[in-house]
């Protein structure tokens, strides 16, 4: 694996891709292959023209997935790295350790595999990261859970770009983009969830949203997740709670990524279409 290089890349990525569905995809619902060879596309379709060195994580994938990647990146820009089947932790632990050695970009990117992005839109996050102090880690999926639970509900501010809307969340997945000085700082608190901590309860730590409410707490404690979620963060990240620095994680209105879960798709109706639009195209 090569970690030293010049800066020369907009961005560094990791990405996490294992050969079995975790989820219940809304497309390719029996068939991993077809499902990453489809969100790789977007991805790579998503950045454009922006130049992008990818680690890729291969934990337990045939050699198939390799190419897979060859197809759509040259191999200077890619570096793959086999794992037997370490799993879900151990993967993400990798990727922080790898965005943080390596010196190709100092943007970095945990991607995982099921995701779809709306093309020649991934630009717009690394604007929004670059010209705004505020700004500290960008997400392309806009959760419907930011409308459903009561987890979630807290005053957020917004910005705007030319074509769309950015506001501040409590919470996202491990899908998101930062640099590496924020996340050198951070660390500790993503790497609680290789010891047990949950996504919602790291990011949570970190934006302190309704962390600070017993009242809440308890009048919401029969809501899915809501309790979980904040004892969580209390039990793993208690000094960051009570002495870190409050954290903003932002995401876009509408969204650029789709997580392809069949039960938490964005609101937005026609980047749900143009996803399926998408699917009729494919060449396998």
């Amino acid at each position: 694996m090569t970690l030293e290089a010049k800066k020369n890349y907009d961005l560094s990525v990791a990405y996490r891709i294992y050969p079995r569905v975790s989820k219940v995809p809304p497309v390719f619902k029996d068939d991993k292959y077809k499902l990453s060879e489809f969100c790789l596309k977007s991805f790579k379709n998503s950045l454009g023209d922006l130049k992008a060195k990818i680690f890729v994580l291969l934990d337990g994938c045939p050699p198939e997935y390799e190419e897979l990647f060859k197809k759509y990146f040259e191999d200077e820009d890619l570096e793959l790295i086999n794992l037997e089947g370490v799993g879900n932790l151990a993967t993400f632990a990798l990727q922080i350790k790898i965005l943080l050695e390596q010196k190709f970009s100092d943007t970095v990117y945990f991607a995982e595999d099921d995701y779809f992005y709306m093309p020649n839109q991934f630009s717009e996050m690394l604007e929004l990261l670059k010209e705004n102090d505020d700004v500290n880690f960008v997400s392309p999926y806009d959760h419907p859970d930011d409308y459903l639970l009561k987890l979630h509900e807290h005053p957020y501010q917004v910005k705007a770009s030319s074509i769309r809307h950015w506001r501040t969340a409590s919470s996202t997945c491990l899908t998101f983009l930062t640099d590496k000085t924020t996340l050198k700082k951070t660390r500790e608190v993503f790497e609680s969830y290789t010891h047990g901590n949950h996504d919602a309860s790291v990011w949570m730590s970190l934006t302190k949203y309704n962390m600070f409410n017993p009242f809440k707490t308890i009048k919401n404690r029969k809501e899915h997740l809501y309790y979980k979620v904040i004892r969580l963060a209390w039990r793993y990240n208690r000094k960051q709670l009570l002495l870190g620095k409050k954290w903003k994680l932002w995401v876009p209105l509408p969204t650029i990524g789709i997580h392809l879960e069949s039960d938490f798709l964005p609101p937005t109706s026609k980047c749900r279409e143009f996803m399926e639009d998408e699917v009729s195209k494919m060449d396998f």
